[in-house]
């Protein structure tokens, strides 16, 4: 059952109607209907609004505990594989994925969505919406509530994360001076430094030397709001 199919199943369950959810969602309902016929996948970006007015979870309707309980059963049959190949439709196909490392932990894996959301240079916004879903080990359920994934745009990090890297992010509003943070300037720049603070100052660095040290001071660090912790750097290879 794909996703648009537990939509539905939900809406009967709950006596309401697809105009129901169409009105709550401010959408037309022809866009409804591509969703159902498969032309447009758009509803990822509504997915968190979806549930709630379902009462139920994003995890659900989009599939993530059933694919993570399927990668898992895979993995202990074969250490080797690390995913699936995706079908258009956002089911799993049956042609997995395989990695050349030895040793690979089956326990607490977690579908976590990606984001294009925050880059690492200047000048991009920041935007919610989720364009696919990672295997990550996690331990507990609250730490995976508090994860999520994004993919950095530019170099301002390079060498240490390159254009096209995915960031593990822990959503959190404070930060060690020293830490690999996501930030939002003015409420919409996202950007991802390290960040260093001082008594009535805040800095942002880059690692690539040819961006320069912004500071922030006074009123002015009122402009910044940390909304992520970088927990780890997933490079292809």
């Amino acid at each position: 059952m794909d996703t648009i199919d537990r939509i539905i199943v939900l809406l009967n369950e709950r006596n309401l109607s697809q105009k129901d959810l169409t009105d709550h969602l401010e959408i037309k309902k022809s866009v409804f209907s591509a969703w159902k016929v498969g032309k447009s996948h758009s509803y990822k970006k509504y997915i968190k609004k979806i549930a709630d007015f379902l009462n139920t979870t994003p995890s659900y309707l989009m599939g993530w505990d059933d694919e993570a309980s399927a990668l898992a059963a895979a993995i202990r049959e074969d250490p080797s594989i690390i995913g699936f190949k995706k079908k258009e439709n956002d089911g799993v196909d049956a042609e997995p994925i395989k990695s050349n490392i030895d040793a690979v932990f089956t326990d607490n894996i977690r579908m976590i969505p990606l984001y294009n959301s925050v880059s690492a240079g200047l000048g991009a916004t920041a935007q919610d919406e989720i364009v696919d879903f990672i295997p990550l080990r996690i331990r507990s359920d609250y730490e995976a509530a508090e994860t999520i994934c994004i993919r950095v745009k530019g170099d301002s990090m390079s060498p240490k994360i390159d254009d096209g890297d995915i960031i593990q992010v822990q959503k959190i509003s404070s930060v060690d001076s020293g830490s690999i943070a996501v930030v939002l300037l003015d409420g919409d720049e996202g950007l991802v430094k390290k960040v260093e603070y001082g008594k009535d100052w805040i800095e942002l660095h880059s690692f690539n030397p040819y961006y320069p040290v912004r500071r922030f001071e006074g009123a002015e660090v009122l402009r910044l709001q940390v909304v992520g912790l970088v927990k780890k750097i997933i490079k292809d290879v």
